[in-house]
Order: structure tokens, then sequence, then C-alpha cells
């Protein structure tokens, strides 16, 4: 099963040999591309050498944090303060301050450096393409300075499948009883102490993904499949419509910011859900139209909330939407991860 922890962390062990290998033997450039295939232009990094920048809050990095967050190089493994660590609190970029993980998400991959399953927010962070090191990875970097972080790979633990592999030296550490409340935080509801998740399939996720995304209280969101039999399978495989998984999307969400029910609200309206196992052109079981409930309250709230749909008048033909409890997610390939943000095209309308 895609993201299991053992599997991960013997993935994690075997490439921080090869990068320590490829380190070994010297800097080969980094070749770093952006999405779209161009060069960064990453704001405040050194230019030549790795020591100046002109980035706000470089005057207080060390040596080595410059080395790291500025010209993309890499602690050894089982060194930094907090590969280990296990206090509660807030992971903040140790140039900028801005808040990037929280302990909740962190877990011991095994590589020797600090590992989390999810950023505390969409936007804390961004991803590049890195080439160096005579290997294909996904740079990760800080939204607000663009400082160099370290790596996320699909190989982490569910429910989102993935180990965003950081740097110590990049990371300041606020342990949750120092953390300030900002006169905005202090001013909105309380926040609720853990994230919450759903899952939906409606068709094409690549819209479904898009449209949740665009959710005030979204936290995060995967794209994969689930709810069929075969393990670990690949897009071609669901594809031929033989493996009963469904496109589903993986919802993390604040509740004190959104409700379930809401989520459900938004469900309804971006799909057509009294076609059967389809949404427009897209045709067969994998894009049928489902609801994959976590707890008994969840079932309860989707049961209830497809009830009043069916008997609004709104719609007229029976909903075939499926309400069923959630089996194993399987995260779907990196390129299909917010596609739509990749590639800029807002296609594969659903109806």
């Amino acid at each position: 099963m895609r993201g299991m922890i053992t599997t991960g962390a013997v993935a994690a062990a075997i490439a921080a040999a090869m990068i320590l290998a490829a380190l070994a033997r010297g800097p080969r450039g980094r070749g770093v591309t952006d999405m779209d295939g161009k060069k960064p232009n990453r704001e405040g990094a050194a230019c030549g050498s790795c020591g100046s920048s002109n980035a706000s809050g470089d005057e207080k990095l060390t040596p080595e944090q410059r080395r790291v967050m500025r010209c993309g190089g890499t602690e050894a493994p089982f060194s930094g303060e907090h590969w280990d660590r296990k206090d509660p609190g807030l992971y903040r970029c140790a140039a900028c301050g801005r808040e990037l993980f929280a302990s909740s998400a962190k877990y011991d991959s095994g590589s020797g450096w600090p590992s989390f399953i999810e950023p505390v927010e969409r936007g804390s962070i961004s991803e590049k393409i890195d080439t160096g090191l005579g290997m294909t990875r996904t740079e990760i970097v800080c939204a607000g300075c663009g400082a160099h972080l370290g790596h996320v790979f699909d190989d982490g633990p569910t429910p989102t499948g993935r180990r965003y592999c950081v740097n110590s030296v990049s990371l300041d550490f606020e342990h949750e009883e120092d953390s300030p409340v900002s006169e905005e935080k202090n001013d909105a509801a309380p926040r609720a102490a853990t994230t919450e998740r759903a899952m939906f399939a409606a068709g094409c996720f690549w819209g479904v993904e898009a449209a949740f995304r665009k959710v005030e209280g979204v936290t995060e969101t995967a794209v994969g499949y689930s709810g069929g039999t075969k393990p670990d399978p690949t897009y071609e495989e669901v594809c031929t419509n033989t493996t009963g998984h469904a496109e589903v999307v993986l919802v993390a969400y604040d509740p004190g910011k959104v409700s379930f029910r809401e989520l459900l609200d938004v469900f309804w309206k971006i799909h057509d859900p009294t076609q059967v196992n389809r949404q427009g052109p897209d045709v067969g079981r994998q894009y049928r139209s489902a609801m994959f409930y976590l707890d008994d309250t969840q079932r309860r709230e989707a049961e209830a909330s497809r009830n009043a749909l069916a008997g609004s008048g709104d719609l007229d033909k029976p909903i075939a939407t499926e309400i069923t409890e959630t089996g194993p997610f399987y995260r779907a390939e990196e390129y299909h991860q917010r596609y739509f943000e990749k590639h800029g095209d807002q296609g594969c309308a659903i109806h």
C-alpha cells in the first residue's frame, strides 16, 4: 500500500544514502526548474558563492544556514537539532519566520531529517523540480522568502502519502506555550485543535481537487484512488475500469472555518450526482459519484444531505451517489496532484 510507514522508512534510508553519495562526489549543479520548466528567479538567493544574500532576515543566518537555505545545500542526516524533536509546537522558516509545519504533522521517517506529512497550511510552501545530483526530485522552498527547505517525496504515511523531508537548519522551532497569539487570530473564532478529513469522488479528480482548493478552510488536498480491490493501483490500471477504484480527492480541512456539511454542499454543486458511472464525457466506474465517510457522524450527515437534495425538487433524476465507508487511499502519481495549478488549464468541466 502506498504510504505505509515501514516502506517509507526504507525508501527514506535509500534516498539518504544516494544523496550522501552524490554529495561526496562534489557539486554538479542543481539544475532546478519550476513546474513549467523555467529557471526560477529566487528572490534573495545568493549569487555565485554562498556568502551573500539580500533577502530580509538573512543577517541572522549562520554560514551553514546560508549554505543550505540560499545555495540549496543539504545538512548531514541525524545531525540537525530537530530531526528527533518531539515537543509540541510550530516550525517556522529560519529566514523569514513564516509558519511552515506543525509538530502534529511530524513523524519519524528513519531518514535522519525532520519529516512531516503536510505543511501547516496551503500556500506556505512552494514546489520546484530539482534535477541536481543526477536525479529528479521535487524541491520545497519557503513561499515567503524562497529559502531552500528540502524535498518532498511520495513515500510518506497515510492519509497524505507525502514525506516533506526538511533540513533542520532551515527551521526555527517555537514551543507551543511560547507561540504568540496575533490580534487577528485572537479576534477570530477559536481554531480547532486537529485537522479533519473527508473524501469525495465526483468525476475527473483534476477539476474536483481544484474546486475544493478554493474553499476557505480547506488546508490541503490530495488526489488518488479508493473504493476498489487492487492494492497500490496506477492511473493506467484504474483507467481500465477493472480495479473498482474511483478517482477521489482527500480533503483536509479546519472545522473551525468550514464544516463537513458545507463541504457536502460544494460536492453536490460541482458535479451531476444523477449520472451513473460517469461525469460528462468521462465514462467508467472510476468516474462514479461517491462520498466516502470516515465515521458515523460523516455518514449520517452525508445521508441527510443526500436526502435533502433528493427532496428539494432541484433534480429531475434519482441521485446515484454512493455513500460508503472509507477504505485505503492510494495517492495518485505526482503529475496528477494540483494539476490545474501546474498547467494553468481550467478544462475538465464536469457538467
